[in-house]
């Protein structure tokens, strides 16, 4: 079993230990001699590292996503805990176990797929029901979507975080459909369901996370389209106004064209669909910000971009005793502070004076 892992790192720790590159610059320091800069992780979480000394004898020996023995001291950077390298090695992947470098939902992924089938067998509507079987149908298809992660880092970015995503906003919209009337709850539990289905090519995930040449180039919501005119060449019976509704739900579920989406939401499972996923993915992006923050002190978190703003650690807020803040003594005005003051000329005794005599 490996050990440590990246949590359980302490500052002033002297650390051996093998580690997964998931970041690797060199850079100059200003003698002009080549430094690191790394980030190493495993599945428990990433650490910023450097390595300063004897770097010409290694820089060229290893490349991101490649497995680091490496030896140094965890110390306090900026508040945040930082390795520097002593010495590092290049491991083979026969030497470790890629289970420890990946991180993975706590949930049985075979459990996850049998409950999104049960989701599935629930439905009424025989067209939307039958497009979900003929896609999962795929022995590939259903093996990638119980694999892959929902994101790279925002939300639910380990294996089997795409289908815990899903399986979260299907209870969400269970609850939310019967509170709103007129949603087609058929409707939108297949936008619940393929909504982020192009990720399963989007994404890499052997090694690490990461994004495959035809996710950088069409994106998951485009593969997801292209997903479904798949199928549905199995399904000539498919109403197309149906496929229309489905494939916009698709296209929209960013919610605006800021965010990615070819088209807004234009009808109420459209927008269903993009509030709750929405929810769902920002709660699940706060909580593993709060998770994995590295600040060393205080209750609130590093700055996270994908939320714009830092995030209070609420548990350990509670925890901590009130901070007073001693009140300030007021400054002393121009006059009392003149007042204490020896003239040193004429003109300085002539200036005490008329201050004196301000009312």
């Amino acid at each position: 079993m490996k050990t440590p892992y990246v949590s359980e790192l302490e500052p002033n720790q002297l650390v051996q230990g093998v580690f997964l590159v998931q970041h690797k610059e060199i850079r100059q320091k200003k003698t002009g001699e080549p430094y690191l800069s790394l980030t190493l992780a495993d599945r428990s979480g990433d650490l910023d590292a450097k390595m300063w000394d004897n770097v010409p004898e290694v820089m060229d020996t290893f490349d991101r996503d490649c497995f680091l023995k490496v030896k140094g001291m965890v110390q306090l950077f900026q508040n945040k805990p930082q390795l520097t390298i002593y010495r590092l090695q290049l491991l083979a992947e026969t030497e470790i176990d890629i289970a420890d470098f990946l991180p993975a939902s706590k949930r049985n992924r075979d459990e996850m797929f049998a409950e999104l089938k049960g989701w599935i067998a629930s439905m009424t509507n025989p067209h939307l029901k039958a497009l979900l079987e003929t896609i999962f149908a795929d022995e590939a298809v259903a093996l990638a979507y119980r694999t892959a992660p929902a994101a790279k880092t925002i939300h639910h970015g380990w294996i089997g975080g795409l289908i815990e995503h899903v399986l979260s906003v299907c209870q969400l919209a269970k609850v939310t459909a019967a509170h709103y009337p007129d949603i087609d709850f058929d409707l939108l539990l297949t936008g619940v369901v393929l909504h982020d289905i192009g990720k399963i090519r989007e994404l890499t995930y052997a090694r690490s996370l990461g994004y495959s040449t035809e996710g950088q180039l069409i994106g998951h919501i485009s593969i997801g389209v292209r997903m479904v005119e798949d199928a549905l060449r199995k399904l000539p019976g498919f109403p197309p106004l149906l496929r229309d509704l489905v494939e916009h739900m698709i296209l929209s579920h960013h919610g605006s064209l800021e965010f990615g989406s070819p088209k807004v939401p234009m009808f109420l499972e459209a927008m269903l669909l993009h509030q709750i996923d929405n929810l769902d993915s920002k709660m699940e992006a706060m909580r593993a910000h709060i998770a994995k923050d590295r600040q060393a002190t205080g209750v609130w978190t590093g700055y996270n971009p994908a939320l714009e703003r830092i995030v209070l650690k609420k548990q350990q807020y509670l925890l901590e005793p009130d901070e007073q803040v001693a009140p300030q003594a007021p400054l002393p005005t121009a006059a009392a502070f003149v007042a204490k003051a020896q003239p040193t000329s004429a003109f300085a005794a002539k200036l005490q004076g008329a201050l004196k005599s301000e009312p």
